[in-house]
C-alpha cells in the first residue's frame, strides 16, 4: 500500500522583486527564484533532494512516518490558496 505525503508551497514576492518559496510541512525548505515559477521550481527539487537523502540513510519512516512516497503540492501564493 502506498502512504501519500502532500506539502504546500507557500510564496511570497520580496522587496526586491525576487520570489521566496517555503514547503510549510518540513522546517527550513526554502528557496529563491527570479520568478514565481523558477522559486517554486526551486524548491521541490531541493524537497525532492531532502525526502531521497531520507530513503538513502533508511530514516524515512522515523522522520516522516512513511516508506513510500507519492509527491503532491499545492501553492499558496502570498498568503491565498
Amino acid at each position: 500500500m502506498l502512504n501519500e505525503r502532500k506539502y504546500t508551497i507557500e510564496t511570497e514576492q520580496e522587496t526586491d522583486g525576487r520570489w521566496i518559496a517555503e514547503v510549510l510541512e518540513i522546517p527550513g525548505v526554502l528557496a529563491y527564484g527570479d520568478t514565481i515559477e523558477q522559486a517554486q521550481a526551486n524548491v521541490e527539487a531541493l524537497t525532492f533532494r531532502i525526502i531521497a537523502e531520507e530513503i538513502e540513510e533508511n530514516t524515512s519512516k522515523n522522520i516522516f512516518g512513511f516508506s513510500n512516497i507519492a509527491f503532491s503540492l499545492s501553492w499558496i501564493i502570498d498568503g491565498q490558496a
